[in-house]
Formats: C-alpha cells, structure tokens, sequence
C-alpha cells in the first residue's frame, strides 16, 4: 500500500511537471506577421517580478495563479518598439490590480514606446479609473455608446477590529516608539476610527499621488488639472457623452468600428484579418528588426569588440546585479512573496564576493515586517558599501519601515512620485486572551515558574508594570538605532530624522523633498545610475535571488504549510477584497519580535 501510495504521488508530479511545462516556455517561439497590433489587456495582478512561466499554478487553490511581471511588461514593450512587425498597440483594458507606483511605472513604459513613432489605440467597454490612467497615454481613446469610464478621484479605508476584539474578551497590549504617533500599524486594535495623526499623514501622501496622477492626465490629454478635479468632483465621465464632451475620451464606438480603425492603422487590407498578437504570446516571440536598425547594431557591435581587444580585459563579463525585495520582511528562508532575511542576505552577499558584478541594485517593494530581520539584510548592504562596490536602491510601490531600514544605507535612493515610503518607527504588540479562553469557551490557566518574570509576554494575561517598562525600553533602544542608522546612511542628524520620522508615511515626491530619497525615477534609472557610479558602460545583468522551483512549492502545498489565507482563497475565491484583510491579520498575527512595519493594511480605490 505505501508502494502504490509513493507511485500515486510520483504520477501526480510528474503529471504536474507535463503541466507546467505546457503553460509557457521558451522553447516555443511565436511568430509575429507582418503589420501585427500587439494587444494588452493587463487583465491579471502587475507583480514587480515575473515567473518564468506564463502560466502559474497555483497548488493551494490547484488552479492557474495568473500574473504579470513588471520587468516582462517592460522588457516585451521595449522589444515591440523595435519589432518592425508590430505596427501599434491595441489597449483593451477594463481596471488594473497593481499599486499607484507600478501603474506609472506601466504607463511610463507605454509613453516610451511612443517614442518609437508608433501607435497605441485604447478601447474599452467600461474603464476603471486605473485602466483609464494607463489608457490616457494613447493617441486614441474610445469607450462603448452605452459604457462608463470612472474618473472620481481617490479614496482608501481601513478596517478597525476593536469592537470585534472587545466582544470576544481579547485585549491587545500595545507598545510603540517615542511619540510613534504615525505608526498606526496598531491603531485597528485600539481604535474603531483613525486617529488625527495617522489620518493627517493619509490625507497629505493621497493628495500627493493623486494629484500626480491628474497631472500626468492632463499632460497626455491636453487638459488642465483644475478640469480633471472638476470631472473627477462631478463624476461627469460616468455618462459616456459627458466623457466625450468633456476631452477625456475621443470617440464613442462599437467595437467593431474600433477593429476597422485598427485595421486601417495597421495597413490591413480591406479584405485580410488584423492580425493580433496577444501579450502572454508575445514574451516568446523575437522581434524582427529593420535593417537599418540591425546594421547600425552591427556596426556598433563591432566598433565596441575591437575597442575591447585594445585593453586588458578587466571589464569582459561586467555585471549589474538586482537584488528583488518582495513582501513582508520576516527571518528565515521566505518566498517569491516574503523576504526571508536568509534568502535576501545570502543574494547581496553573492553579489558582493561576485568578482563580475561591479554594481548592485536593491529592488524594495516591502512594507516592512522584522526589525531583527530587517537588520540582518541591513548588515549586507553595508558590507556591499565597505567592498567599494556602487550600492543603489529602487522603491516600487512600497519600501515602508523595515523596508526603508534595508534601503537607508544605499549610495542612491529612487523611488516614483507615488511609492509609499518612510514609516520609521517601531511596535510590539501581544494579544492578551485569557479571559476569551475563560468567557467563551470556559478553559482556564495556571501557572508556576522559576523567577519573577519567567511569564513576561505569555498571552494569557498582560505584563504587569515593570515588564512593560522593560520592553518599552526595548522598543525604544531599537527606535533609536533606526533613526541611527537612517542618519548616518542620509547624512543627517537623529533629530532631522526624528522630525520627519514617528512611523509617518510619506509619497515618494515628498520624500524626495525632505531627504528621505535622492531621484524620482523607476528601477531603469536605478540601474543606469549604478553602472555610471561603477563607471561602466558594457554589462549584462543578474537577477537575484534565484527563482523559486515550482516544484519546491508542490511539496510545501503536499505537506500542509498552506496559509490560512490561501485555504480560505481555495474556498470563496481570491477576487473578494476583504481577503486582504484576512491576509494582512494572518501576517500580524504570525509576526515575531518588534516590528517594522507599515502602518496598515492599504487599498487605493
């Protein structure tokens, strides 16, 4: 029975490993014909770092777990310019599920592309405000006769489980930094509303991204600011005439009428199809470049090797790593969607003894998490700093608390218009649940111990004074050697960053404006800065850490380390909104040590 049992299981794998492989590779190439659209309908959560298959599978769930990488959606877009067979791009984009941040950094990539002289056409039946920010970057934009286009400003809430906490007899002991104010990671515990602290710092980095994101709008539609609010006040583009009258689109049509206009762009003939490529088949397809194009690479290219053979070959195999930081910051090994202090640290460190890479490149997109973890990361960069090699940081969507904690040491910080950044501060918090225990399900607790505080931080009952005092004083320590270590790393004084720091959350562009970052700039900019700083001009990359195997994951799944959050996903679905939630509170509630950490759980809707 065990024998039939293992040959069970050995079948399953490999008929999951035939599956995988049938989702994308690179062995299959598509080929593009002549006057190709390339077609984008972002239909799937944006994430910073793409998996090597097109199709991800999700064991929790046992489904396919789409998503699409930023650097695919750069790396493909930059190719398409260059693809003499593709003539344009066809937008068809109904909402976004990606951060402020990463839809600029996706309509960056879009205006680039212009550049090229090329086309791009958006369209549309229903367009969120999301889809219609990227979509604005068009040269023609249309909306269905009987659509809706949302353009109403942004909003964000938050969920407050006190009253929750209070009918079940669970209370939650709460310390934070010195004047931690900001750092409002706590406040859903304590409060059923938001304090004037944490909404002030709310209301000040929401008006920074948004009115970004209006200006940009109105720089690609020819509009002013003070018209886009009034629309966005109104809600005038809900109608579909209203949006017309009103410049935010070009033209009401069917979608038909949109294929034609298409074709005629395209150089289709009258009686030929469009020829349409969709994006996920793109990334497997070479571009065909003109021949102008490819003669001045030749050319270039061989101007470059023969300067090569004229000097010592100390620059042959120069390398600029990236080092992806994605997720909560937690010890141990971690994931594709965590960062493991391990995993993380061993990946600098690699970069660091690595004799070809010249520069590193710390990718953030973290909303903190370990303090202790976030330190062991920290103790890597300065080593990177002390081997001479250039150390440079770039934010994506987030780089919060322990995330700006890994970043502060860098030699150059970027960061968007609209990353959420800063949060420095700290916090400890432990639920105390004895008289849920006793109330609710009648179980009781006793205890005996050696010494007078063998028990400090049990979650039956709370600390008594002088423990809480003991950990006061260690939350404070710990605040202090932040604020330390983002001084020295900044070049200012602890007071400076006292000021600016208290756990407030700050919009990158004002970041930018107190100290806190160098450039606004995406993780090319990074990049282009690192080799500069190395004083290289000729590199390949190397991204790091390694992938995770999909297989490392199946056997995670097999041997029940599935989160709460993905059996609960299993069950209802992953669209619904409140799993967020769900999520953020499993991670709280599995958190270890102090925290650094954003101060709450944030949608932009």
């Amino acid at each position: 029975m065990v024998v039939f049992g293992g040959i069970l299981i050995l079948i399953f794998i490999l008929s999951i490993s035939s599956l995988i492989s049938s989702m994308g590779g690179d062995n299959d190439k598509t080929a593009v014909k002549n006057n190709s659209v390339l077609e984008l309908t972002l239909d799937a959560p944006i994430i910073d770092r793409g998996k090597n298959q097109e199709m991800n599978f999700n064991f929790s769930t046992f489904s396919s777990d789409n998503s699409i990488g930023l650097d695919h959606l750069v790396a493909n877009l930059e190719k398409a310019a260059e693809d003499e067979h593709i003539k344009g791009i066809y937008l068809n984009i109904k909402s976004v599920q990606a951060s402020p941040s990463t839809l600029h950094d996706v309509r960056q990539a879009l205006l680039d592309f212009k550049t090229s002289g090329k086309w791009i056409v958006a369209y549309s039946e229903e367009m969120a405000q999301s889809a219609y920010y990227i979509s604005s970057v068009a040269d023609e934009i249309y909306l269905y006769p009987q659509g809706m286009m949302e353009w109403k400003g942004m909003y964000t809430e938050l969920a407050f489980f006190s009253q929750m906490l209070e009918k079940l007899d669970v209370k939650i002991q709460i310390i934070r930094g010195p004047d931690n104010k900001y750092k409002s990671a706590v406040e859903p515990f304590m409060y059923d509303q938001m304090s004037p602290a944490n909404r002030e710092q709310i209301e000040t980095f929401l008006q920074t991204i948004w009115d970004g994101m209006v200006q940009e709008v109105a720089e690609s539609r020819g509009l002013t600011a003070e018209s886009l609010n009034m629309l966005a006040d109104s809600l005038s583009s809900f109608m579909p005439q209203a949006a017309l009258s009103s410049g935010l689109i070009d033209g009401l049509k069917y979608g038909d009428e949109v294929h034609e206009i298409l074709k005629t762009k395209a150089g289709t003939e009258a009686e030929s199809d469009l020829e349409m490529v969709d994006f996920s088949k793109y990334k497997s397809a070479v571009a065909k470049k003109s021949d102008s194009t490819e003669k001045e690479e030749e050319a270039a290219e061989a101007e470059s090797e023969e300067k090569e053979e004229k000097k010592v070959s100390l620059l042959k195999g120069d390398k600029i790593a990236v080092v992806y930081a994605v997720g909560a910051i937690e010890s141990g090994e971690g994931d594709d969607a965590t960062i493991g202090s391990d995993r993380i640290a061993k990946a600098l460190r690699d970069a660091r003894e690595d004799e070809n890479v010249k520069a590193i490149v710390l990718r953030v997109n973290s909303p903190g998490g370990s303090a202790l973890a976030s330190d062991v990361i920290w103790r890597e960069t300065q080593l990177i700093k002390q081997s001479g090699k250039p150390f440079v940081v770039s934010m994506g969507d987030l780089a919060a608390s322990g995330g700006y904690y890994i970043a502060c040491g860098a030699d150059k910080i970027y960061a968007n218009a609209s990353t959420l950044t800063g949060s420095i501060g700290v916090f400890g918090m432990i639920p105390i649940t004895g008289e849920f225990f006793e109330n609710k399900l009648g179980i009781t607790f006793d205890e005996v111990k050696t010494n007078a505080h063998s028990d400090i931080m049990t979650t039956t009952k709370a600390m008594d004074e002088y423990e809480a005092a003991v950990v006061q004083d260690w939350i404070v320590d710990i605040y202090d050697q932040f604020i330390t270590i983002v001084a020295d790393g900044r070049g200012m004084t602890k007071a400076d960053v006292d000021s600016i720091a208290q756990g407030r959350v700050w919009a990158g562009a004002d970041a930018k404006e107190i100290g806190l970052v160098d450039e606004i700039g995406g993780l090319d900019d990074a990049i282009e800065e690192a080799a500069r700083l190395a004083g290289i001009t000729d590199y390949k990359m190397k991204y790091l850490p390694k992938l995770k195997d999909p297989f490392e994951e199946l056997i995670k799944e097999l041997s029940g380390e599935a989160s709460a959050s993905a059996i609960l996903a299993k069950q209802i679905g992953s669209d619904y909104e409140w799993l967020n939630y769900v999520r953020d509170m499993e991670e709280m509630a599995n958190a270890k040590g102090v925290q650094a950490r954003l101060p709450f759980f944030i949608e932009f809707k």
